[in-house]
């Protein structure tokens, strides 16, 4: 069985940084595509960026381009990050990590993801 849960989230001034974690765990191959998605009041669910973890290609939002990165350590196939530079006040959302198993890269603009965190919380403003 799949699991996944995010850490790190919380509150930051505008331009500044965070980094999310996400922790995967169950059988690999149901798992080897992760992607991070936000979720605002009143808004849909929305992709931001996705990782293909036994090539390590990604695929970003056009929102978040050049601002987050999805990576993932070499050390050990249970975790992805999203760092979070340059925040701004519209990145404020509830953050969730998902989790699937692909052959290929699974770009963030889908939420057919089988496997899904609680999500935790970031705040942008000033």
């Amino acid at each position: 069985q799949v699991q996944v849960a995010e850490s790190g989230g919380g509150s930051v001034q505008p331009g500044g940084s965070l980094t999310l974690s996400c922790t995967t765990s169950g059988p690999y191959y149901r798992r080897n595509c992760v992607a991070w998605f936000r979720q605002a009041p009143g808004k849909e669910r929305e992709g931001v960026a996705s990782i293909h973890r036994p090539s390590g290609t990604t695929s970003y939002a056009d929102s978040v381009k050049g601002r987050f990165t999805i990576d993932q350590p070499n050390t050990n196939d249970i975790t992805v990050f999203l760092q979070m530079n340059s925040l701004k006040p519209e990145d404020t959302a509830k953050y969730y990590c998902a989790a699937r198993s692909c052959s290929t890269l699974v770009p963030p603009d889908t939420l057919a993801y089988d496997h899904w965190g609680q999500g935790t919380q970031v705040s942008v403003s000033s």
